[in-house]
């Protein structure tokens, strides 16, 4: 029997199953960066290693805030690369033209995330468990979802960070259920699937696109889904079973 639900944030409850190396490359292309796909992703790991590593995001950040300064060391790393030799002018408005179609591009997707949480938080209780900086509260508070999760494991605050199963041990304590009793919900099979069916958890896989093709054991997850609309019904199907 499922008796809470421990949900992935990025790429699972705001893009809908897209990694957002393709929603920022999207952005990138909207607005016409001059650059090439591939130098746009050594400027994303770029951007991904600094803000892990230095106390860029404040704890306060919301999301277009916080989509401001991942792009502001994306393009440094564009500019030092030689990539890309803009003005001054051109670069900011580069950043606030990514950062506004990246955020509405998640306001997009609100309406169906909160339709979905409206209609299984009567059944169950949810625990977030995101790879984050700090700051994920003011991200949810943004997009008005922080009342669906009065418990969150962030790895910025836990100082574990998924891959590691660690973090979905800590999610299902937060849950105060046995793993068994435990679903996650996440868009990454490596972390997401993998670490928390090795807790021994029950998983949905929310299939979409992710950061490169890979191969992957499909038997895995209990149950696979393209959309997070999907969800109740999988749920309701693995209830049966």
């Amino acid at each position: 029997m499922i008796k809470a639900i421990i949900f992935d944030y990025g790429g699972t409850l705001d893009t809908d199953a897209r990694h957002w190396a393709h929603v920022l490359w999207e952005g990138y292309r909207h607005i016409g960066v001059p650059v090439s796909e591939e130098q746009f992703r050594e400027a994303y790991v770029y951007g991904e290693r600094a803000l892990a590593r230095n106390p860029i995001i404040a704890e306060t950040d919301n999301f277009h805030t916080l989509l401001v300064k991942k792009l502001i060391q994306e393009t440094d790393c564009l500019v030092a690369q030689g990539y890309w030799t803009p003005s001054a002018a051109e670069r900011e408005a580069v950043v606030n033209g990514v950062a506004d179609y990246c955020n509405a591009y998640v306001v997009r997707n609100m309406h169906t995330i909160h339709c979905v949480l409206d209609s299984l938080r009567r059944s169950y209780p949810f625990v977030l468990v995101s790879n984050f900086y700090g700051n994920v509260q003011a991200v949810l508070r943004g997009y008005g979802l922080e009342g669906y999760f009065p418990k969150i494991v962030e790895s910025a605050v836990v100082g574990v960070r998924k891959p590691d199963p660690a973090i979905y041990r800590l999610g299902v304590e937060a849950a105060g259920v046995t793993p068994e009793e435990t679903l996650v919900v996440g868009d990454s099979y490596g972390k997401d699937i993998v670490p928390a069916k090795a807790v021994g958890c029950r998983a949905v896989w929310l299939r979409g696109e992710g950061w490169a093709p890979e191969e992957v054991d499909e038997t895995l997850p209990d149950a696979v889904i393209t959309t997070l609309a999907d969800l109740p019904d999988a749920i309701e199907r693995l209830a049966e079973e």
